[in-house]
């Protein structure tokens, strides 16, 4: 029992957040996107830094390469001065200047491989945004011709302004006549008090005429002729 409780607990939750997340898909998809642009902003940092770094090494390796060919030089001199002692030291300096430059250009090349990786990076990213960013426009887009369609087909079902109009005129034009309706309790009114029996009766001719009738105005155009 509990195990099918929490089934349709967890089906029940999948459900509200799939729901949540259409009703809020653009605000979503431009957090998302706001996000993308924060971390390739990041990345950009990290490859100027690395940049920076591997152009700091570069100059350090000509430095060290310019001392090195000086050094070479004027070795080359002692050893023709008969300087051998200089020219010792001076060798040593060399030995010394180019295990560093060896060291930094080791360093040169790992930042040379980044550099490389990190730029395809940023530049995979960077066209990833801007489609994105143009998938957002189409889906805004779309978002505005879905709410047409279903406002189109609120009205289609019969929701309309027009045909609400058209309902209402026919339920007043379907009421009843108060006039006719006063009419007709008047004749029952009659019924029940026999009055009208009297007035059958009188229209018959028997018993007095309590009123003139067509019949009575033509008579007496009739007897004057």
């Amino acid at each position: 029992m509990f195990g099918t409780l929490k089934t349709l607990i967890v089906g029940a939750n999948a459900r509200a957040e799939e729901q949540l997340r259409d009703t809020y898909s653009i605000e979503l998809i431009d957090q998302k996107i706001r996000e993308a642009e924060s971390s390739l902003k990041a990345a950009k940092l990290t490859l100027a830094s690395l940049i920076q770094r591997q152009r700091g090494e570069q100059r350090q390796v000509d430095g060290l390469q310019g001392r090195i060919a000086d050094l070479m030089t004027r070795a080359q001199e002692a050893l023709d001065g008969g300087r051998e002692d200089l020219a010792q030291s001076a060798a040593q300096a060399v030995a010394d200047l180019e295990n560093e430059s060896a060291v930094r250009r080791k360093t040169l090349d790992r930042l040379d491989t980044r550099i490389l990786q990190l730029r395809q990076t940023v530049d995979a990213a960077s066209r990833r945004i801007i489609d994105l960013k143009q998938g957002a426009i189409a889906a805004r887009a779309v978002r505005r011709e879905q709410g047409l369609q279903k406002r189109l087909n609120r009205h289609v079902g019969g929701e309309s302004p027009i045909e609400e109009a058209e309902s209402l005129i026919a339920r007043v034009m379907q009421q009843d006549d108060p006039f006719e309706q006063g009419e007709i309790l008047r004749e029952i009114d009659a019924t029940l008090d026999h009055s009208a029996v009297a007035a059958r009766m009188e229209e018959a001719g028997f018993g007095p005429k309590t009123r003139s009738t067509a019949a009575d105005v033509l008579s007496r155009l009739n007897a004057k002729d």
